[in-house]
């Protein structure tokens, strides 16, 4: 795309992806989609080509299977292993760690997030949010060491079902039942059942601390030892590179509907606060990355012409023997309508409307595709 956008204002001719996740790759992938033939460049912490970050909890750390993504063909510069740390939105310019700049008419913020730690920067614990961390993780459990993990939401418990399926003694530290604020109570149920099944010890808790290298402390005093602790107890999105940048407001990056925090700026991914039916809030889903990057890029380079973010939420989950997708927005209360089968704890299709008319469908262990699945998600479907 030359000269002027749509709005009649100068198109970017160079453009900087800051963040080498999905939703930069997206990004990059968009630009060039909507005619973008300038000067592109994507800059990543990591020294590494990007890769898909829910097959580490999944097939990588199960059984080694593939996290590769295909190869770009977006033709970005790439700035591999040095991390953004400033941004200077009147100069036009990214600094970056090894003391070098990127100038920009055009940026893409998608610094994605971290992993947050129980205890200190010297804390034993292991967190799983890298390839690196997943490898190390892998390496730990094929030794079968007695694992206790802390936190009970979707990453907590597939760290704990590859725990179990590597033959450790396996106990789970929930605040609460597995997975309820993020399924519901029926979906909750059946998955918290499949892991106590397969030998799940749960503990229910709230974490405190940790004390030593193999004890973690409960807010009731009480301690859970095991040889190797991980924790899953949540992300922090990496937006300390913007702290003089004045884009960030009450702490957050928030992004309005086509992704845009300044003029000629955008972001995308778990690093941003989006406008949602429940406010603005960050919504750190692999599919959610994806469709925000799609609409940020464009957002770019078209501004107010580009179409607004409509979020179809689409989330899945592998563990302790059950596969389920979801399409809507989770949690589900109450009893689903069965489409499927007749019990969440096996094949199944199943689908709950919530008051507001909006529906959510899910699959559990059943090869429904994805576009079914999101048809069926329509109370009127």
């Amino acid at each position: 795309m030359n000269g002027t956008d749509m709005n009649g204002t100068e198109a970017p001719r160079r453009i900087v992806v800051v963040g080498n996740g999905i939703a930069g790759q997206t990004a990059c992938d968009s630009l060039r989609a909507a005619d973008f033939d300038g000067d592109l460049t994507i800059v990543g912490d990591e020294p590494r080509a990007a890769y898909s970050r829910p097959a580490l909890s999944k097939a990588l750390l199960v059984d080694g299977g593939s996290h590769e993504l295909a190869p770009p063909t977006h033709e970005a510069t790439e700035v591999l292993g040095v991390a953004a740390v400033g941004l200077d939105v009147e100069s036009r310019r990214v600094s970056l760690a090894d003391g070098s700049e990127l100038s920009f008419d055009g940026l893409v913020i998608a610094t994605g997030s971290r992993a947050r730690r129980l205890g200190g920067p010297d804390s034993p614990e292991l967190t799983l949010r890298t390839l690196d961390d997943a490898l190390a993780l892998r390496e730990r459990l094929a030794a079968r060491p007695s694992v206790v993990v802390v936190g009970a939401g979707p990453l907590g418990m597939e760290i704990a079902s590859a725990a179990l399926s590597a033959g450790c003694e396996v106990t789970l530290v929930a605040d609460g039942r597995p997975m309820l604020p993020h399924l519901g109570p029926c979906l909750s149920e059946a998955f918290t059942a499949a892991a106590v099944a397969q030998g799940l010890k749960l503990v229910d808790g709230t974490a405190a601390g940790i004390d030593g290298a193999r004890a973690v402390v409960l807010s009731d005093g009480s301690r859970v030892e095991a040889d190797l602790i991980v924790t899953a107890i949540g992300d922090i999105p990496n937006t300390e590179w913007l702290a003089t940048s004045g884009l960030m407001v009450d702490g957050r990056l928030e992004a309005d509907s086509r992704g845009r925090v300044a003029p000629g700026i955008v972001a995308a991914g778990d690093v941003a606060a989006i406008p949602t039916r429940g406010g603005v809030r960050r919504i750190p889903l692999w599919s959610s990355a994806i469709e925000q990057a799609k609409v940020a890029a464009v957002a770019l380079l078209a501004g107010d012409a580009a179409p607004e973010l409509d979020l179809d939420p689409y989330f899945w989950t592998e563990q302790f023997g059950l596969n389920l997708k979801a399409a809507g927005h989770l949690p589900a209360a109450g009893e689903p309508e069965f489409l499927v089968g007749d019990s969440p704890h096996g094949p199944s299709v199943m689908r709950w409307t919530h008051d507001d008319g909006r529906g959510v469908a899910v699959a559990v262990n059943h090869r429904i595709p994805i576009p079914k699945l999101r048809r069926m998600a329509s109370a009127d479907a």
